[in-house]
This record gives C-alpha cells, sequence and structure tokens, in this order.
C-alpha cells in the first residue's frame, strides 16, 4: 500500500465551472480549479483553486483547510464579522458555513477538503 503520494504539477486542464453552492453576487469573477488527489477511502480531496475578482454568496457542506498562496480575500459569514484573508495565510472553513466570498485580488489558495 502507498503510503506517500506525490502530487503532480497543475499542468493539466482546470475545471473552469463554479463550485456548486457557490453563486456569484458581484462582478464576473471566473473559478478555476484542479483537483491534485482524491483519496483512496474518498473522504479527501487536494488541489488548486484560483479565482478572479469579484463576490460570491458561497455554501459549505464539508470541512476546508486552505493555505493562500496569492491575492486577498474578505469571508464574512452571513450575520457575521468579516475576516480578510491575504497570501501566506492559513485558515478553515467549516462545512456549516454560509456566507459572501469578496476576491479583492485574484487569488490562488491550496486547499484540503474532507468529504463526509
Amino acid at each position: 500500500m502507498q503510503t506517500i503520494v506525490k502530487l503532480p504539477p497543475t499542468t493539466a486542464e482546470p475545471a473552469t465551472g463554479d463550485l456548486d453552492g457557490w453563486v456569484v453576487t458581484e462582478g464576473t469573477p471566473s473559478m478555476k480549479t484542479w483537483v491534485l488527489h482524491t483519496s483512496a477511502t474518498g473522504d479527501m480531496m487536494s488541489g488548486i483553486w484560483e479565482c478572479t475578482k469579484g463576490s460570491y454568496h458561497a455554501t459549505y457542506t464539508a470541512y476546508e483547510y486552505v493555505v493562500l498562496i496569492k491575492g486577498r480575500i474578505t469571508i464574512t459569514p452571513d450575520g457575521g464579522t468579516p475576516v480578510t484573508v491575504s497570501a501566506g495565510d492559513a485558515f478553515v472553513v467549516e462545512p456549516t458555513f454560509k456566507g459572501i466570498w469578496r476576491i479583492e485580488e485574484d487569488v490562488r489558495k491550496h486547499f484540503d477538503f474532507r468529504l463526509d
């Protein structure tokens, strides 16, 4: 059984549609998603996500760990306090999150998504 998996570079063509549960609320942002690995059990996914400036209302159904590689985002939970993250920041989004992702500068992030 393989216990180390070296992920490939992001040279493959990305998926370009908006994520499920994400609705544009401002501007004309566009996404690119590279899924680099899905665990053998199917409960974890890792990859790279890019998005241009604009805003989405996002509804999460899974846990996500993020390291922002490039850009800046202000994330505001419905009825909550805005949190701004910039390149170099790491953060977690819980599976009950609903709120606005305002992409203030084009972003690139590494993500690990726990699927239940």
